[in-house]
C-alpha cells in the first residue's frame, strides 16, 4: 500500500496520542469505516472455503489456514494453485511471497500504533493489507490503534467463520468454479488498491505485472506466474531511469554546481578582503613607525 498517513502527533497531543486534537477524526467514524472494511471482506471468506474444499482440501485444513495464515490473496494463491494441479513447493512459494508484503506493512505500523511489546506479536497476525489500508490515513495513533484494532477484529472473527461454512458448505454448491468465488478475495484486494496508485510509476508497475501474469498463465506452471510479475517493478524502475538519460547537468547537478561556484567565489572574496585588511594593517603601521 502506498503511504498517505497525517503527522500522527498534533500540537499539545502526548506520545500515546490519548487527546484528540481538533483536526482528529472521531472515533465513531473510525470505528464505522473500519467495520465496513471488515466486514465487507470478512463475508469473502466464504468464497475461500468454498474454493479451498473444491481444490481438495480437508476442512481441517481449510479453517487451519485461516486460522493461522489469515492472509486472503495468499490462501487465494495456494488453493488455486493446488487447484490447477501446481506443484505444493511451488504453490507454497507462490503463497510465501504474497505473504512477505505483509512484513513491509508491519515496518510502517509498528512506528503508527506504538503497540506495548507483549501485544505486538499478536497484532502481527493482522498485518495484512485491509488493516494497513485502514490504518495509514488515521490522524492520530488514537485514530490508527482504534481503526487497526476494529478491523483486525471483524476481519479475523467473520473470515473465520465464513470459511467454514463456505468449507461445509462445498458439496452443496456443486461446481464451485462455475460460482467463480475464487475471484472475490482478489477483486476486494483491487478495489483497496487501485485508489493507492497515484503516480504513473505506480500505475505502470501495477499494469505491467497484471500483463505478466496473466500472459504467463497459459505456459508457465500454477503459481509461478504471480512470482514472475513480481519482476514488474525492477523492470520499470530501470526504463524509466533509462529513459531520463544521463544527466550530468540536471537540476541536482546545476544546483550541486552553483553552490560550489558560489562557495568557491565567497572563498576568494574572503581571502581577497582578508588581503586587503592585512595590506591597510601593514600601511598604518608602517605610518605609525615613521
Amino acid at each position: 500500500m502506498a503511504e498517505q498517513t497525517a503527522p500522527l502527533q498534533r500540537a499539545g497531543e502526548p506520545a500515546d496520542g490519548s487527546v484528540i486534537t481538533a483536526d482528529a477524526k472521531p472515533d465513531a467514524a473510525v470505528v464505522r469505516d473500519a467495520l465496513g472494511v471488515g466486514i465487507a471482506v470478512g463475508l469473502s471468506g466464504f468464497a475461500f472455503g468454498v474454493t479451498s474444499a473444491g481444490s481438495g482440501l480437508s476442512l481441517l485444513q481449510t479453517c487451519a489456514l485461516s486460522l493461522l495464515v489469515f492472509t486472503g490473496a495468499s490462501q487465494f494463491a495456494l488453493v488455486g494453485a493446488l487447484a490447477a494441479g501446481g506443484n505444493p513447493y511451488t504453490a507454497a512459494a507462490g503463497a510465501f511471497f504474497l505473504g512477505v508484503r505483509n512484513s513491509f506493512y508491519g515496518l510502517r505500523l509498528s512506528q503508527l500504533l506504538a503497540l506495548p511489546r507483549a501485544v505486538r506479536p499478536f497484532a502481527a497476525h493482522w498485518v495484512i493489507d485491509e488493516t494497513t489500508a485502514v490504518t495509514l490515513p488515521q490522524p492520530t495513533r488514537r485514530a490508527a490503534r482504534i481503526g487497526f484494532t476494529v478491523t483486525g477484529l471483524t476481519l479475523y472473527v467473520l473470515w473465520n467463520l465464513t470459511t467454514l461454512v463456505g468449507a461445509l458448505g462445498a458439496e452443496a454448491l456443486g461446481d464451485t468454479d462455475a460460482w467463480g468465488l475464487d475471484a472475490a478475495s482478489p477483486a476486494v484486494f483491487l478495489a483497496l488498491l487501485a485508489p493507492m496508485l497515484k503516480t504513473t510509476t505506480q500505475r505502470v508497475t501495477a499494469g505491467l505485472a497484471v500483463v505478466l501474469a496473466l500472459g504467463l498463465l497459459p505456459v508457465l506452471p500454477a503459481g509461478v506466474p504471480v512470482l514472475v510479475s513480481a519482476l514488474a517493478a525492477p523492470v520499470v524502475l530501470f526504463v524509466m531511469g533509462r529513459g531520463m538519460g544521463p544527466v550530468p547537468k540536471d537540476e541536482k547537478h546545476a544546483k550541486d554546481e552553483k553552490h560550489a561556484k558560489d562557495t568557491k567565489v565567497a572563498k576568494v572574496a574572503k581571502d581577497t578582503k582578508v588581503a586587503k585588511v592585512a595590506k591597510d594593517t601593514r600601511t598604518i603601521t608602517s605610518e605609525d613607525d615613521r
